[in-house]
């Protein structure tokens, strides 16, 4: 057995402690999520309910439950449906970058041009206008195209690609032997053909790394959809619940049916985090040190 450490000794409670501080909003709102919804407030200093129910959640999916929700005045939230659009959501947006930043990431990585290294640089310089700055813009664009309340209105602005996964791919493009391409090359392959069947298939790892955390981040987009997707046929999950949340009375709001469908939004998400932590971790360091 190792020897103890002072490091260690003192490590390990402090780690301890960021992990109960990180994880206790996500216990709390399922200890709601489990509460009825008559007894939010009596066990609110409590950690641990005072009866559990599975009813909140059962009534989030539109399943039958003896939970009434009259009282609240909210209509329920079709959970279901708004899981679907944000499927929809995160896979057109997810492809779409993957597909047209490998395509940038490689140019710059494999292609000589005039200007490739300032065009990077430039396109990089990007990461800097803060979001927020361009959602006016792109919003009276989208309208003018009378994409509003549509898929292709959701996913245009990002569809195409972002500075961060150009120069995330670009790094492992730059990593890839030389002599791959070449003898493709001396094999009658055109540029496009090398770039599919040559670089793409080799980096199946960092490709799949990016499409989980482009996943993560498109699952968690609030504000976009939230200006163009406000009808309730392309209405994502946190568009829904922040709908689901507005409906209810100030006084008495729902507070136990609106955690359990938080719990269950992010379900996916966790889901991701456990089955590939470790290969975003061990991606996002080599490229670090490419």
């Amino acid at each position: 057995m190792k020897k103890l450490t002072p490091q260690a000794v003192l490590g390990y409670p402090v780690l301890a402690l960021f992990v109960f501080i990180s994880l206790l909003p996500l216990w709390m709102a399922l200890k709601i999520g489990l509460t009825y919804p008559d007894d939010v407030y009596t066990s609110a200093s409590s950690l641990l309910p005072n009866a559990y129910t599975p009813g909140n959640f059962l009534r989030v999916m539109g399943l039958p439950s003896a939970i009434e929700v009259s009282a609240f005045r909210a209509s329920p939230i079709d959970f279901m449906f708004a899981l679907r659009n944000s499927v929809i959501y995160t896979a057109l947006t997810v492809t779409g970058q993957i597909f047209f930043s490998a395509l940038a990431g490689y140019a710059f990585a494999r292609m000589n041009f005039p200007g490739r290294n300032k065009l990077f640089f430039a396109f990089l310089a990007a990461t800097m206008i803060p979001s927020v700055v361009l959602f006016i813009p792109n919003f009276v664009l989208i309208k003018q195209l009378g994409l509003l309340n549509s898929f292709a209105g959701l996913v245009a602005p990002t569809i195409l690609m972002t500075p961060f996964a150009v120069f995330f791919l670009r790094q492992f493009f730059l990593s890839a032997p030389k002599e791959l391409d070449e003898a493709a090359r001396l094999e009658g392959a055109s540029q496009f053909q090398i770039f599919w069947r040559v670089a793409l298939p080799i980096q199946k790892g960092p490709i799949a790394t990016l499409a989980i955390l482009l996943s993560i981040n498109s699952w968690n987009e609030f504000f976009w959809p939230f200006l163009v997707g406000r009808d309730p046929s392309v209405r994502v999950m946190a568009v829904a619940l922040s709908d689901f949340m507005s409906q209810t009375g100030r006084g008495n709001p729902d507070w136990s049916g609106l955690m359990a469908a938080i719990v269950l939004s992010i379900l996916p998400v966790i889901a991701m985090l456990i089955v590939f932590g470790r290969q975003i971790v061990e991606s996002l360091q080599t490229s670090g040190l490419k």
